[in-house]
This record gives C-alpha cells, sequence and structure tokens, in this order.
C-alpha cells in the first residue's frame, strides 16, 4: 500500500482510498481529497512535516498523520 506521505517531490498520483475515521477522515474530504482526485506533490517542508500539494486547482498543506491515511496510486 503506499501512501501520499511516501509520494516523492514532482509525482502525481492519483487517490485510491481514505483510510481513518470519523472527523479525521471527514476533515480530508472537505479539504478536497476524495476517491479519484489527482495530487501533485509540490515541496516537502525540511523535517518532512508538513507536505504541500496542489489538489482540484489549489495549493494545500498537509501534515503527515494525515497524508498516511490516503492511499495512493
Amino acid at each position: 500500500m503506499k501512501t501520499l506521505r511516501d509520494v516523492n517531490i514532482g509525482d502525481t498520483v492519483r487517490t485510491v482510498k481514505l483510510h481513518g475515521e470519523g472527523a479525521v477522515k471527514r476533515r480530508i474530504m472537505d479539504m478536497g481529497i476524495t476517491r479519484g482526485t489527482e495530487i501533485y506533490v509540490r515541496k516537502v517542508a525540511p523535517l518532512g512535516d508538513p507536505i504541500e500539494v496542489n489538489v482540484r486547482g489549489y495549493e494545500l498543506s498537509i501534515r503527515k498523520a494525515d497524508a498516511e491515511m490516503v492511499e495512493v496510486e
């Protein structure tokens, strides 16, 4: 299983599944990350947290803990 946290800078991936439950999963979905969405990884902070991505035409910073809940291909 490959997660958003494992993606290299400059890669574009597609969301396969969201893990997690309740408020955490809802927060990720509210950010626009749903099944089938393309995500482009722009950059990663020097210590690895947060990860900056482009989703649905806007820039988004997501924590590593949340990125681990997004399964991608």
